[in-house]
């Protein structure tokens, strides 16, 4: 019979060097984040951004000035309906798909939900921003 000895080498932990990311200059809200526009500072800082690829391309919801750390509800997919453009509104349920014209009442990016004005009826709605800038209402189920 054989007897194994196993040794266990204690390891100190060694603080991983993280990296924080903020804004190079103060970003006013609606800007579209450019890789000028970030940089990565040592330290972590809670529930921030750390890679700079996680907000190139996204769009500022709220003004972040210089040196702030870079939080995700700050950012989000870039505006591709206005407030008051004209979209295209569908309705559909199973089978029967209606579309009219309306006004967005806010902005908004692809996924974004946000209030439509019928422009036929005034009847104000709520749907989701679609890839081809057209407003989806869905079913109440």
């Amino acid at each position: 019979m054989r007897i194994w000895i196993v040794l266990f080498l204690g390891i100190a932990a060694i603080p991983a060097s993280a990296e924080t990311l903020v804004a190079a200059r103060t970003l006013r809200a609606q800007t579209i984040v450019t890789p000028d526009d970030v940089l990565t500072q040592s330290g972590t800082v809670p529930g921030v951004l750390t890679d700079a690829t996680e907000a190139i391309g996204l769009e500022t919801r709220v003004s972040i000035y210089e040196g702030r750390p870079i939080r995700p509800a700050d950012l989000g997919p870039p505006a591709i309906v206005d407030r008051n453009q004209i979209v295209a509104l569908s309705y559909v349920a199973g089978a029967l798909t209606i579309t009219a014209e309306g006004r967005a009442l806010a902005r908004g990016g692809v996924g974004d939900r946000i209030r439509v004005m019928n422009v036929a009826s005034r009847t104000t709605v709520s749907g989701v921003v679609a890839a081809d800038g057209s407003v989806r209402v869905m079913a109440e189920r």
